[in-house]
């Protein structure tokens, strides 16, 4: 009498614990959970990818800094001036104005250095 007892005890514990693995599996394959398992794996390799990519960077500080002290050039190089574009510096000055009488056109500047020929250095 024990020995059935036990073996339908046991029986009955198989048979939930079987149950609930398989509703697990079922609720993991939902669309829905399937989109989401989706999104983090999307996040954790967006995360790997910048990790990477930081990691990338410093490397390319380190060895060009080593590079820079190998080779003797200066760390701090003076930056050249910041060019401007003449015609936006000089566009209310009425001497490089094309056309003085009509007040609203653009501004024009003659004494641009910047040359639109691409063949002038051939």
């Amino acid at each position: 009498m024990f020995r059935r007892t036990f073996w339908f005890t046991a029986g009955a514990a198989a048979g939930v614990w079987a149950t609930t693995k398989v509703n697990r599996k079922i609720r993991q394959l939902t669309p829905e959970s399937l989109a989401a398992q989706a999104a983090n794996k999307a996040i954790e390799t967006g995360h790997r990818i910048k990790d990477f990519a930081l990691d990338v960077r410093e490397g390319m500080a380190r060895r060009e800094a080593e590079l820079g002290e190998a080779l003797g050039l200066n760390a701090d190089p003076e930056l050249p001036p910041v060019r401007r574009v003449a015609a936006l510096e000089n566009r209310d000055d009425p001497q490089y104005e094309k056309n003085p009488q009509h007040g609203k056109n653009p501004t024009y500047v003659e004494r641009s250095t910047y040359s639109h020929n691409r063949n002038e250095d051939h």
